[in-house]
């Protein structure tokens, strides 16, 4: 009777560590890719979601196509670093399906420059370099225009290319450069067109230092950052858990602060 009694606490036991140890086990792993070697916000998610079963694995990548091929190709399961219009062109050029699962922020695109201080002083035959993509490439040559300094051919709709302007009085020279290259040739040219995230990543304050910044209006609604997942996954239960984790006021408030007010939370707000 005494070896049964035993044999009952040790299985009782084995059932109990086993199941602690199948729970500690069963947490369900996100990788989500972004670009961003600062990424305060995922950081904060990650935390939040541990404590509900949810690991969120970061995986940070230095260029703007590599977290849509790992995307693709299922190596992360989701990825935040990009707008909504640069993902349409990324599908359009790899003919792949990846789709927008939720809005996160808006982060203006800057001109900025090491050797002036506004536009007004950008000379004759100055040299600006801008992203060498369709999507980031036509939002510079856009923003370029806005203020003040081209024209480009409003048929080319959100994606002009440095052979659609149609006006250069300053016959200034558009350098194109990958976007993760064009904070690191502040010292090479008289100018450049710097995304919000690669310019913070550089120490670049966007609201200080940006000589232009592009106006944040219902025009800039195709820049609006989003997360993004393979089509097929878009409904997963753990990823509304994931964005419903983002989409918070707690997160709102470490972007404005990690961005230093750059990036603007979109989530539930409607541009004017």
């Amino acid at each position: 009777m005494k070896k049964l009694k035993y044999w009952l606490i040790a299985l009782a036991a084995i059932l109990f560590f086993g199941g602690v140890s199948t729970a500690a086990h069963a947490a369900t792993t996100v990788k989500v890719g972004v670009t961003s070697a600062k990424h305060e916000e995922w950081d904060a998610v990650k935390e939040k979601l541990a404590k509900k079963g949810i690991n969120i694995q970061i995986v940070t990548f230095t260029d703007y196509v590599q977290p849509n091929n790992a995307l693709a190709e299922g190596s992360l399961d989701l990825n935040a670093f990009q707008t909504n219009i640069y993902l349409q062109s990324y599908n359009k050029e790899h003919h792949t399906n990846l789709v927008p699962i939720a809005k996160t922020v808006i982060a203006p695109l800057g001109l900025y420059s090491d050797k002036i201080t506004k536009i007004s002083q950008v000379k004759k035959g100055a040299t600006i370099a801008i992203p060498n993509d369709a999507s980031n490439g036509g939002r510079a040559l856009l923003l370029l225009q806005s203020a003040g300094l081209i024209k480009v051919d409003s048929s080319k709709g959100q994606y002009p290319t440095v052979k659609d302007i149609t006006k250069n009085q300053k016959n200034l020279k558009i350098k194109e450069l990958d976007a993760n290259q064009t904070a690191r040739a502040l010292k090479d040219v008289d100018a450049s067109v710097i995304n919000s995230g690669m310019a913070v990543d550089a120490g670049i304050n966007p609201k200080k230092d940006a000589i232009y910044l592009e106006k944040v209006n219902k025009k800039a609604e195709p820049y609006i950052n989003v997360i993004a997942a393979q089509k097929k996954n878009r409904n997963k239960a753990v990823y509304k858990k994931v964005v419903k984790a983002f989409q918070s006021e707690d997160i709102a408030k470490v972007i404005s602060k990690s961005s230093k007010g750059a990036s603007i939370p979109v989530w539930n707000t409607k541009l004017k």
